[in-house]
């Protein structure tokens, strides 16, 4: 995938940093790890400018964003609690957590989309929670936009200091986030297997959909 990441972007500049950040956001095994240093270290060469390389990796992780966005609010409230009465073993939720996890949501929504962006493997996912929670579009595209300016800065402007070192960068933070990725398949598994202790199959509300506000 190296060799592949790094010729298609020799080949195609700012566009194809472009498109390789989108489908980094749809497509996770593509890292960003990897594209971004490689353009910085391309700029520092002086065959890119490292102002258009940030502004090309942060339009490319937007548009992404907003392809898992607008996923989940095709896929809306509604719609999920009932997938999580019939197979909430394997989604990991019960229709009330469902529902406590879209209240919490419309409380810290903006700032979870901020620094959620920010973090391996939630960078990703963090669009579909803010889509089915019926987070408004204006709202979303500048937490989105700030928190992925912030990471492909930082990831453009390592490989520009670093120079021709700049697959030490790959070495460092690959390691990273497949230890936070790792951490997050223990958790699902732990959760498929202790589903349902401790509660009934509905409590309180939670199994009836709440009416969605807008207001925010």
């Amino acid at each position: 995938m190296f060799d592949w990441v790094t010729g298609f972007l020799e080949q195609s500049g700012y566009g194809g940093i472009a498109v390789l950040m989108l489908l980094e956001n749809v497509f996770p095994p593509i890292p960003s790890e990897l594209i971004m240093p490689f353009a910085g270290y391309a700029a520092s060469r002086g065959d890119l400018q490292i102002v258009p390389v940030i502004l090309a990796g942060t339009l490319g992780t937007v548009a992404g964003a907003l392809f898992w966005y607008y996923v989940g609010r095709w896929l809306g409230l509604e719609r999920l609690q009932r997938f999580a009465d019939r197979h909430g073993r394997w989604l990991t939720l019960s229709p009330k957590e469902v529902v406590r996890a879209d209240r919490w949501f419309d409380r810290f929504g903006i700032w979870a989309v901020l620094f959620g962006r920010l973090l391996p493997a939630i960078r990703t996912l963090i669009s579909v929670p803010a889509g089915l929670s019926g987070m408004r579009l204006l709202p979303f595209l500048l937490a989105t936009t700030a928190g992925s300016a912030a990471w492909t800065a930082f990831l453009a402007l390592l490989g520009y200091f670093m120079g021709s070192e700049y697959q030490a960068i790959e070495t460092w933070l690959n390691p990273v986030s497949d230890v936070v990725i790792g951490l997050m398949i223990a958790w699902y598994l732990y959760r498929v297997a202790t589903f349902g202790r401790g509660q009934g199959r509905d409590g309180g509300n939670g199994g009836q959909p709440r009416s969605r506000q807008t207001v925010r």
